[in-house]
């Protein structure tokens, strides 16, 4: 008798990694870094469709984005990695007594937050 766990990868995600795999090499480094990776993302996809049920399972939709910005966060979109880098370039300038960024950073700040590189 076999159960199946009710996380379980749908079929194409399967066949998708089984052919990455029958591509890679049967051995050495890139053989050991296709079957990682394959099992990198079969477990990404579980562990995602874990936090999904978990969410659903919360009783208030704030806690429920709360827990999945806490255990998914975004990577920092473009804006917000210019503007970091923006203000290590200040604190420099300031050291020299040069500061006229704000130009740079108007402009920075006009783009649209969902930005990612």
């Amino acid at each position: 008798m076999t159960s199946q766990h009710p996380i379980h990868p749908p079929t194409e995600l399967v066949q998708e990694l089984w052919d990455r795999l029958r591509k890679a090499p049967e051995s050495g480094a890139s053989a050991a870094i296709a079957w990682t990776e394959a099992v990198a993302r079969a477990a990404q996809w579980g562990a995602d469709r874990q936090l999904d049920e978990c969410c659903e399972r919360l009783l208030s939709v704030a806690m429920a984005e709360e827990l999945r910005a806490a255990c998914r966060p975004k990577p920092p979109s473009l804006k917000e990695q210019a503007l970091t880098q923006l203000s290590s370039v200040e604190t420099v300038l300031r050291r020299h007594g040069v500061i006229n960024t704000e130009h740079i950073r108007c402009a920075l700040e006009l783009l649209p937050d969902d930005t990612t590189p």
